[in-house]
């Protein structure tokens, strides 16, 4: 359900302001522990199943999340890189693979990525957290419990978090249902406001459905969160 009112509200946010370089690299490593054992456990017909991003199935998912590890380890970012032309590309040129390929480069950009992100000085940050929202697409194409969810959510929420401030997002008090208080975006004295599951949160940020999902928003409309969009 959504609010359209706004009140004034001194805001504090609970630890976790201080951002470490080195949490890109371990959201990639703690996703990869809980993804990959998945992945490979899955038979090959659930790769064909289609996702939340329109018109990709979940290998064509898992193809474009490694190519992009892959392009952050290999240092190459020519002009025009993870345009939608360019993520095509990446897909068609792993058409052939078979599936545990696309897995085996997918976990070697996962441990591999971190080190080479933390170096860029957060030019790079988003893709960790994009990295571990695809994952979030995979689980919930597949009906897994937690899809936005796992042992990395909370390392995801502290990197959400210092990507809404480093671009000055819409400034949005977060209440989680877990009592956790943070403070997402640009300064403000008088920011909008959500409660909810971290979960909703997530899909929320990243423009995924949130069909059926009981939460509140004040001040601010759905599609203003979206990180991504």
């Amino acid at each position: 359900m959504t609010q359209t009112t706004r009140t004034t509200q001194t805001t504090r946010t609970t630890p976790g302001d201080s951002y470490d370089p080195a949490l890109p690299g371990l959201l990639l490593t703690t996703e990869r522990d809980a993804l990959v054992p998945l992945l490979r456990s899955r038979p090959d017909r659930d790769f064909e199943l289609f996702t939340c991003c329109t018109g990709w199935t979940v290998r064509h998912v898992l193809a474009h999340c490694s190519a992009a590890l892959t392009r952050v380890v290999e240092n190459r970012f020519e002009e025009g890189v993870f345009s939608p032309e360019a993520n095509d590309r990446d897909i068609a040129e792993r058409a052939g693979w078979p599936h545990q390929r696309v897995v085996d480069e997918l976990e070697r950009g996962m441990t591999e990525a971190g080190p080479v992100i933390e170096k860029a000085g957060g030019r790079l940050d988003g893709i960790a957290l994009g990295e571990w929202i695809h994952a979030g697409d995979v689980r919930e194409a597949w009906s897994e419990p937690d899809a936005y969810g796992g042992p990395a959510l909370p390392l995801a929420l502290r990197l959400l978090t210092h990507l809404t401030r480093v671009r000055e997002t819409a400034p949005l008090q977060v209440r989680l249902s877990s009592q956790e208080l943070l403070l997402f975006g640009a300064a403000s004295d008088d920011p909008a406001r959500f409660t909810g599951p971290p979960e909703v949160l997530v899909r929320l940020c990243s423009g995924r459905p949130v069909i059926g999902a009981r939460y509140a928003l004040a001040g601010v409309r759905e599609p203003e969160l979206n990180l991504f969009g």
